[in-house]
């Protein structure tokens, strides 16, 4: 079956007008009418540098694109675009749905100037209850569902997860830790003492019981909350008249925390069982839009979302934009409540309803609780939009400030900013965080294993000049001629001047004169305000310690300190949790777990029999084989 939003799948045409001549504008775009029929697909246009400008989808391409070579009637952006073209590229596609997910996807990738582009892509975290042990396992769950279980969301954020499942561990106290301690326990742990699970590890609540707490909860999570309440009121009755007590006080706690978890939800339609509010808010030439998730008539949260206008698109293109862009890698909800009308609502909806195998239905409600629930996302869109102009202002002044400082032909727009993490030199990384006019760009982050053999153990210019090495290497590979947002403004390296020299020669050496670094050394004591920086053959200077770029700079310093020590701190867990199995062919981290379980360490394994080891769970007798050659058939 073809992907629509695969470009791959799809004819291309030429770049250049028929005539070979060098057209721009409306010149450029009337050229190429002659060349195109009436079906539908993909056209770009790009400038004199070969840039993509802009991803278009139309129902007929040649309709679409006659709108452009004429020479009035566009908005201001649209006549900047078209003065900018000097040719185009179409696909065509069989229908104008696929039209639209190919124009989304062409978009994520291309990141043309004048689209509306959705920069945060996360996925969000679900909730399984897991089926792959008789007694389940609730916990978080990110990623794709391949494991065996029912899965609820999606939640706005790890921390709405996690609230959750904190509040159902005390309604449901099921068990959370994962099958290898489950197997392991021999007494109740430290949450069975707090009433936060039932301890069915050492058998203090029967497969039956601990069953009817597992659907209980699932019924929770469907929506079923008002059944669940009645059967433990009834049950606390019951208990209290059999002058059981202590059970009658448990079953009280857990209709607490119950109530508590409905309570905490703030929002929670009777009228609304599944629906993602999509709310857009826009101000001074920025936009904000707010994704509320109500699912089984509860809120799971919501997320604010700052998507790149596109020089100035309109309410309906930009809400169209980020629905398309938003749905492409997630499933939709049956119902989405939308603030603005779309340019193509009809068309949308049948994208998202042939992505869902049923029907998605797109709603501008102007009454009732529908339209309630779209007003409170767009009142925290308008508020999220007014913290993020206030902070965009601020941080504006800041990089102005710090151009003027180091003396740089404008304020940067992209710093980069690195540091290494090592302990004697053991597990050695370095990391690149990146900064610009809205504050840390966390999916820019970059973190870099020290690989090179030929580095004595604790160097950190050698550490240096290979983190510095392989990034410029591969963005003069990936970007030689500098058309993308990639290359930085400005380096800031935390060292001083052994650390800048090092970076001097890497850069000398790719030849790479125009990208300004320097260095940032603790100074005298160490101590925080006493900074000196350093620069390529001049001498190291100051600043005062009320300074507001100087507090910049150690904010972009901590940062990359924390990012560098994280990354370091990962390594090494990750090396001192490696066992000889990691390198078994065909022992993944399923099967080494089950190994572990089974045998208790990996010496155990090396030493086991070929019949010992057919004996464990999910080890097949050839992959039994394997490893017992492996350990037995060396040397």
């Amino acid at each position: 079956m073809t992907d629509p939003s695969d470009s791959s799948n799809y004819d291309e045409e030429g770049t250049t007008p028929d005539n070979g001549a060098r057209l721009i504008g409306h010149d450029c775009v009337h050229a190429y009418l002659k060349t195109l029929d009436n079906s539908p697909g993909v056209y770009r246009m790009l400038d004199e540098k070969g840039m993509v400008l802009y991803v278009g989808k139309a129902r007929a391409l040649k309709k679409r694109v006659s709108n452009y070579a004429k020479p009035t009637g566009h908005t201001a952006r649209i006549a900047r675009m078209i003065s900018a073209t000097t040719s185009m590229m179409f696909l065509t596609t069989k229908t104008e749905t696929e039209a639209l997910l190919l124009e989304q996807n062409l978009i994520k990738q291309l990141k043309p100037r004048y689209n509306v582009l959705l920069r945060d892509d996360k996925s969000f975290p679900n909730i399984l209850v897991s089926r792959s042990h008789e007694f389940s396992q609730i916990k978080k769950h990110r990623g794709k569902r391949s494991e065996a279980g029912d899965y609820y969301g999606p939640f706005a954020s790890a921390t709405a997860v996690n609230r959750t499942l904190n509040q159902l561990q005390r309604v449901f106290l099921l068990r959370s830790c994962t099958d290898a301690v489950f197997s392991g326990r021999t007494r109740p742990c430290l949450l069975y003492q707090i009433s936060r699970c039932c301890a069915p590890c050492v058998g203090r609540i029967s497969l039956h019981d601990y069953n009817v707490l597992v659907d209980d909860a699932t019924s929770f999570l469907a929506g079923r909350t008002t059944k669940i309440q009645g059967d433990l009121a009834a049950k606390m009755a019951a208990a209290s008249e059999a002058m059981e007590f202590e059970r009658a006080a448990a079953l009280r706690d857990r209709i607490r925390a119950l109530t508590q978890v409905q309570s905490s939800q703030g929002i929670n339609p009777q009228g609304v069982a599944e629906a993602d509010i999509v709310a857009l808010h826009q101000e001074g030439g920025q936009a904000c839009v707010q994704v509320f998730f109500i699912r089984a008539h509860q809120n799971w949260g919501n997320r604010a979302y700052f998507p790149r206008t596109g020089s100035g698109a309109d309410a309906p293109e930009l809400l169209e934009a980020f629905l398309g862009q938003f749905y492409s890698n997630r499933p939709p909800p049956r119902m989405i409540l939308l603030s603005n009308q779309i340019e193509n609502p009809d068309l949308m909806q049948q994208a998202l309803s042939e992505k869902l195998g049923r029907k998605v239905t797109l709603l501008v409600p102007v009454r009732g609780e529908k339209a309630e629930l779209v007003e409170n996302a767009h009142r925290n869109a308008r508020e999220s939009l007014a913290r993020r102009l206030a902070e965009t202002t601020a941080q504006a002044k800041l990089l102005s400030a710090l151009g003027e400082t180091l003396n740089l032909a404008a304020p940067p727009t992209r710093i980069e900013v690195y540091d290494n993490s090592h302990i004697q030199g053991a597990h050695a990384v370095g990391a690149m965080i990146v900064a610009g006019p809205e504050g840390f760009i966390k999916s820019a982050y970059r973190k870099f294993n020290i690989k090179g053999e030929d580095i004595t153990p604790g160097d950190d210019f050698g550490m240096m000049k290979e983190v510095m090495s392989r990034r410029f290497k591969r963005l003069l590979k990936e970007d030689p001629d500098r058309k993308s947002e990639n290359w930085p403004d400005l380096l800031l390296i935390d060292g001083g001047a052994g650390q800048v020299s090092a970076v001097a020669a890497i850069m000398a050496e790719l030849g790479i004169t125009d990208v300004p670094f320097i260095g940032v050394a603790k100074g005298e004591d160490r101590d925080a305000g006493k900074e000196e920086f350093y620069r390529p053959r001049q001498r190291p200077f100051a600043l005062r310690h009320n300074d507001p770029v100087l507090y910049f700079i150690q904010r972009l310093r901590d940062e990359v300190h924390r990012f560098a020590i994280g990354a370091h701190r990962q390594k090494r867990a990750k090396a001192m949790g490696a066992t000889p199995l990691d390198d078994v062919p065909g022992v993944g981290s399923t099967r080494k777990r089950a190994l572990l379980a089974h045998f208790g360490s990996a010496k155990a394994v090396s030493r086991a029999g070929l019949h010992d080891l057919r004996s464990v769970h999910g080890i097949s007798n050839t992959l039994a084989e394997t490893i017992h050659d492996y350990f037995h058939a060396r040397g």
